[in-house]
């Protein structure tokens, strides 16, 4: 992992601001392989939870996977 630079941290921010740190905090889920991302203010105001968003995923998922099925039999 890359070392932050010194003076890389806003000076608005304190570290108080910041919270206490959890180490390891993630790393169950990670190696359950669980992927973290974050979603844009516009696309995380759509969603109401965890659920929704992979609810969603999957629908696109499975509407492309028959997008291309289709695709594939008319060619």
């Amino acid at each position: 992992m890359k070392k932050a630079k010194k003076d890389e941290l806003r000076k608005q921010y304190t570290r108080k601001d910041l919270g206490k740190g959890v180490r390891g905090k993630y790393y169950d889920d990670y190696m359950k392989g669980t992927n973290l991302v974050l979603l844009s203010p516009e696309v995380a105001s759509v969603f109401t939870n965890e659920k929704a968003v992979n609810d969603a995923l999957k629908n696109l998922i499975k509407i492309a996977k028959d997008s291309i099925s289709l695709t594939n039999v008319s060619s």
